[in-house]
């Protein structure tokens, strides 16, 4: 690991809560920094060890308050992911971790994305999938930032599959399994039931499933949606294609709120971040857990060894 460029960590929202858990998660792993660069405002800057990276965005003078997020913080945590997708293109990091971000702060100094992953898709090129693992699960989405009553409309082969590809390359990394079990969840109640429910199983899912089996040799049909978490805790399945956002993240963040991390799939470098939110009611209080922070640097480490 030492011939590899460090991993870029960037400090989020100034006024949430990455600034102390990137601090705490610096002080509790020494041996862990000389990988490490963090990109943020001088003034949080110079509180870290001097053993580990910093690059500068923002102005000198800049001083963020905790929990009272500004138009200039957004723009220093604009900055900071411009400098880290910029410094992966070049060659200065090999990948990058990123503190949480308020999408609506940000909107006002012109980040015009969803989030993260629409962001690093735009400036690294890739058709990303939002994915995440954790000590017990791998999940995959097929669709992530998308109103609920658009989900139907926007599942498609392409997305299925790539959501599909995607789980399957993390088990294989993460667990070592060739051939992973790969449990996807279908769109409706029951999975529609045959049709009573829904019919976007029996139309759309299951015959692109049955496609992709000459590759994936132990893929589900569209199971149950209710009871797919519950059979990977069981061992019997390595990982899961879930259809949207809160089918996967309701059960992941019950379950391994502390240890899931976000990873960008389909990407040109690597990007992972903590699972959870800027947290700005927290932030500066010093009850911040870093845990998720540090299985999301650990991820990086193995995968970027592999």
């Amino acid at each position: 690991m030492h011939s590899i460029a460090p991993i870029a960590i960037t400090i989020g929202d100034t006024a949430g809560v990455g600034a102390e858990i990137i601090y705490s998660w610096a002080i509790e792993n020494p041996s862990l920094r000389k990988y490490a660069c963090v990109v943020g405002h001088k003034s949080f800057l110079d509180t870290l060890p001097n053993d580990i990276g910093k690059v500068q965005v923002g102005a000198d003078s800049y001083v963020a308050k905790a929990g009272c997020p500004d138009i200039a913080g957004a723009r220093i945590a604009f900055d900071a992911l411009e400098e880290s997708a910029k410094g992966c293109i070049q060659g200065r990091y090999s990948a990058v971790l990123t503190a949480p971000i308020s999408k609506a702060c940000m909107k006002q100094v012109g980040f015009n994305y969803q989030g993260h992953t629409e962001f690093f898709a735009d400036r690294w090129g890739g058709v990303p999938v939002m994915s995440f693992a954790g000590e017990k699960f791998i999940v995959s989405l097929a669709t992530w930032h998308d109103a609920i009553k658009d989900v139907p409309l926007l599942i498609d082969e392409a997305k299925i599959t790539r959501a599909v590809e995607a789980s399957a390359r993390l088990a294989k990394k993460l667990k070592g399994v060739e051939n992973p079990r790969i449990a996807v969840c279908g769109l409706n109640p029951h999975a529609g039931e045959g049709g009573i429910m829904g019919r976007e199983e029996v139309e759309l899912i299951n015959p692109v499933l049955n496609k992709l089996r000459a590759s994936y040799v132990n893929l589900s049909e569209a199971l149950p949606p209710d009871t797919v978490f519950a059979r990977v805790l069981k061992d019997e399945f390595d990982c899961i294609v879930s259809m949207y956002h809160d089918q996967a993240l309701a059960p992941l963040k019950a379950i391994e709120f502390d240890n899931a991390v976000n990873v960008s799939m389909n990407l040109k470098y690597l990007r992972v971040s903590p699972d959870h939110g800027t947290a700005f009611s927290i932030a500066g209080k010093s009850v911040a857990s870093n845990k998720s922070f540090t299985s999301a640097f650990n991820l990086a480490m193995r995968m970027l060894a592999k």
